[in-house]
């Protein structure tokens, strides 16, 4: 770990001040349960680490807001929490990550890629500028929004559930506090030189929104092992019924493209339909219709399949 200058402000405003606008010379510190595996293994080496420790505002769980520092433990602990954000926290089994995990730094942890994280760059590189991934070792990543040049797929397991749930974020920059939808908050970066997240380097993110709205939702995830492992593949569903008939559906599926993928033909595929085994398995194959599964990673369509149709089932009570 290469040394560097350590902050602990005591306000948003402050902490905002002490960042850079470049990438790379000043990172946030929240929980550090990413941040410090990044700092040690030499892929962060940043001049300063900003900690968001003594902000005060930025914590607390309650039907309509989640803040940027609360633990998943704290998450868990709300019983106000939809059902589709409770799942996917209940599916983060260790005690020290739900003791220590901020809600925010899940958002925003980096591609748990082995490319990126062994020094090859976020888009995993060779010398020659040649992605590793689609002939290499790539059982784990994406099978949508992998025509490159990113491979890896959306660490997040919160992230699709808030998505389905219409969700929205609060940021706060230089220039002040900004709202946008949360969907928002990810991109697929061209360039090792762009983050898979939408935030400025100076940019702190201090809150998530829920809205209210009633929908009946539901995450299901599929993991090779259920203890400290993260999903191959997952599911969030939020369906707004009018008694037994679908009047709207979201289906955002995690962990099999480089940020969280709704799926508008699943969500098509449910519309003005009422849920039954047979029309949850339709939408789950629109879901996948698009797959370009890489060399080694071809199990992976079959497990989002039942991942999605599971969750619109569990969804629909």
């Amino acid at each position: 770990m290469e040394a560097f200058e350590y902050a602990a402000p005591n306000s948003v405003k402050e902490a905002v001040g002490l960042l850079s606008s470049n990438w790379g010379e000043a990172d946030v510190l929240a929980g550090g349960t990413d941040l410090l595996s990044l700092l040690k293994e030499g892929v962060h080496t940043p001049k300063r680490v900003v900690s968001l420790k003594n902000v005060s505002g930025l914590k607390g769980v309650s039907a309509s807001r989640i803040g940027a520092t609360a633990t998943i433990a704290e998450l868990l602990g709300n019983s106000s929490v939809p059902a589709a954000v409770r799942q996917a926290a209940e599916g983060i089994t260790s005690p020290q990550m739900r003791a220590m995990g901020t809600v925010g730094g899940e958002l925003l942890q980096r591609p748990r890629c082995w490319y990126f994280r062994n020094g090859y760059g976020l888009l995993g590189k060779d010398a020659k500028g040649k992605s590793l991934a689609p002939n290499g070792e790539n059982q784990y990543h994406a099978i949508l929004g992998n025509k490159g040049p990113a491979y890896f797929v959306s660490a997040s397991s919160l992230a699709p559930a808030l998505i389905a749930l219409e969700a929205t974020v609060t940021v706060t920059g230089p220039d002040g506090e900004d709202e946008m939808p949360l969907e928002k908050l990810f991109q697929t970066p061209s360039s090792d030189s762009q983050r898979e997240n939408t935030l400025q380097p100076n940019q702190v993110l201090t809150g998530i929104n829920l809205p209210g709205g009633g929908a009946r939702s539901a995450t299901y995830e599929v993991r090779q092992r259920q203890l400290m492992d993260w999903p191959l593949a997952s599911a969030s569903v939020a369906l707004k019924m009018s008694g037994d008939t679908v009047e709207s559906a979201r289906v955002v599926l995690g962990h099999v493209a480089p940020t969280p993928w709704r799926s508008s033909d699943a969500e098509r595929a449910l519309a003005g339909k009422a849920v039954s085994e047979d029309t949850a398995m339709a939408a789950a194959k629109a879901a996948l219709s698009a797959a370009t599964p890489l060399s080694r990673n071809k199990h992976k369509v079959q497990l989002a399949r039942v991942a999605v149709k599971r969750a619109i089932l569990q969804a629909a009570g």
